[in-house]
């Protein structure tokens, strides 16, 4: 199949014509035909015109035929083969396996979402019906459901190419609460950008829905991005990227005529708590385990372990030493761009020379330009308190164990870091009365707490908090995994005394929809 460089605009395939970009071959630094044309800001607008112009048909729509559009974009990347597969592991540098296993994810969470919507309880339908007769005043008739927000404008992630990009869990739910999706591709993915924008735009014509349903928009400066998120026609955003890039998306849409919605993912250390009990009893097998999560993918996932507290003594230091003995036998690993390489390895240089840090550990040897090596370093939690700039993210396989003289030490450490994604605890049953102590506090923290493991992997399915305070997220009440991601672009509306005849079918009297719905604050199930 031929990668086509065109803009997708509506039905439309538009030749971009301000600037140009090109995918890069990650392991070689080589560039990849063919050159994709910048979107001008006419074309910018011919994108937000349709969008807008779709949204209150697409939003109408029966929900059977917005669930089938799902299945039908899933089939569709299905139906690419191995050209998507291997145009992604060129421009990613990750490996075969991964990217196959991130589109049957892709695949399956569009599959998720056609369920969420045929089933239809995230219409959150409530009916209060009318009581005329009583005293001392009569109730009228309220009737409630969530509508779309409007058109969304999604920025693809580098570090995911299928998951959290042009398909991927923002425009899925997106497209599964009734909103039109215009899509920024990723400079460092634009040919696999390209192959699943086509298969999105061939499942709107599939599925017979408005051309303005969806549009792919490349950009060869920033000028697109930030039009996108200050056009008055869009009406949420979904960002996975670093905390500059998020918070300068928020303060463009906060400073908007009408401000809107940013769900923006950023930057997070995750915690990882080593309790007395179990580092006593399976340090060595926990720290082989943290090695292979901290260097899965070359460390580059929002969830990486980067940060662990433990109490020290003999027992972290028989942890230290089955983490550097399994980080020694990991190879390095090509990382996502250059551009991700350098930054890391400068983050590892000045996080080396730190007069407070010690570095314990290192992978193995780089054997590419663009691969990066692991690296465990260690600090006193008077340091990690006293100096911010070591609670900062590392993007790639380097975590940071900070020494504490006690558990309660430990504790106010936590109280002190910024939001995160995940908090991952291990413990033995001996040590459970004083992880009851800082739940509270974790779920403070965090978004997602697990016990024995460790954040990498996230599943996508129903109880899946991906998300947590600022700055793992920009609004830690919500997620951007599972299907409860779809609240992110919904709100309620409310019709007071509304003839039945004009009521949308949710909120029917008969329920022609047949909704599991909320009457007089019980819920009756459909039948």
């Amino acid at each position: 199949m031929e990668i086509s460089s065109d803009l997708l605009i509506g039905k439309q395939s538009v030749h971009g014509t301000n600037g140009a970009i090109k995918g890069v071959d990650a392991a070689t630094g080589e560039p990849l035909a063919p050159a994709f044309g910048g979107a001008t800001l006419a074309q910018l607008e011919d994108a937000c015109a349709l969008a807008w112009a779709a949204s209150d048909v697409y939003r109408e729509l029966p929900l059977e035929t917005r669930a089938r559009f799902l299945e039908t974009i899933a089939q569709n990347i299905l139906d690419i083969g191995d050209v998507l597969i291997e145009r992604c592991v060129a421009e990613s540098g990750l490996p075969r396996g991964r990217i196959e296993g991130e589109r049957g994810r892709t695949v399956g969470q569009l599959r998720m979402f056609a369920a969420v919507v045929r089933e239809g309880d995230f219409l959150g339908v409530r009916i209060d019906p009318a009581q005329p007769q009583r005293q001392p005043l009569p109730r009228v008739d309220l009737r409630l459901r969530y509508v779309p927000l409007g058109p969304v404008a999604v920025f693809g992630a580098s570090n995911f190419p299928l998951a959290f990009s042009v398909a991927g869990g923002d425009t899925a739910s997106a497209f599964a609460a009734g909103c039109p999706v215009i899509a920024k591709a990723h400079s460092a993915h634009p040919g696999t950008s390209a192959l699943v924008g086509a298969a999105v735009q061939k499942a709107v014509a599939d599925c017979g829905l408005p051309e303005g349903t969806f549009s792919l928009l490349f950009d060869s400066g920033r000028d697109i991005g930030q039009g996108l998120v200050s056009d008055r026609r869009i009406k949420a955003v979904g960002f996975t990227g670093s905390r500059g890039g998020g918070t300068a998306l928020m303060k463009l849409a906060a400073a908007r005529r009408e401000p809107i919605p940013v769900y923006a993912e950023m930057s997070s250390i995750n915690p990882v708590l080593l309790f007395p009990n179990a580092l006593k009893n399976r340090g060595a097998a926990i720290g082989k385990a943290f090695a292979s999560s901290l260097a899965l993918g070359a460390g580059q996932f929002c969830t990486n372990p980067g940060l662990v507290l433990a109490v020290d003594g003999p027992d972290l230091d028989a942890f230290i030493q089955a983490t550097s003995a399994a980080l020694a036998d990991i190879p390095a690993a090509t990382m996502l761009t250059p551009g991700i390489h350098r930054a890391y390895v400068s983050a590892l240089g000045k996080t080396a020379e730190h007069s407070d840090v010690k570095t314990l550990a290192r992978g193995g040897e780089a054997k590419g330009a663009t691969q990066g090596q692991a690296a465990l370093f260690s600090t006193t939690a008077a340091a990690f308190r006293a100096n911010a700039e070591l609670q900062e993210e590392i993007f790639g396989a380097a975590s940071l164990i900070v020494r504490c003289p006690d558990l309660a030490t430990l504790f106010d450490l936590i109280e002190e870091l910024e939001g995160q994604l995940t908090a991952a605890l291990h413990i033995d049953e001996a040590d459970y009365a004083d992880a009851a102590k800082i739940l509270p506090a974790l779920e403070r923290r965090t978004g997602r707490i697990l016990v024995n493991g460790f954040g990498t992997g996230v599943e996508v399915g129903h109880a899946m908090v991906h998300g947590g305070p600022f700055p793992s997220t920009a609004d830690g009440r919500s997620t951007s995994v599972g299907s409860l991601a779809i609240d992110r672009f919904l709100r309620p509306v409310s019709y007071q005394d509304m003839p039945d005849a004009l009521l949308p079918d949710a909120l029917k009297t008969e329920n022609p929809l047949g909704l599991n719905r909320r009457i007089d604050g019980k819920l009756q199930l459909s039948k």
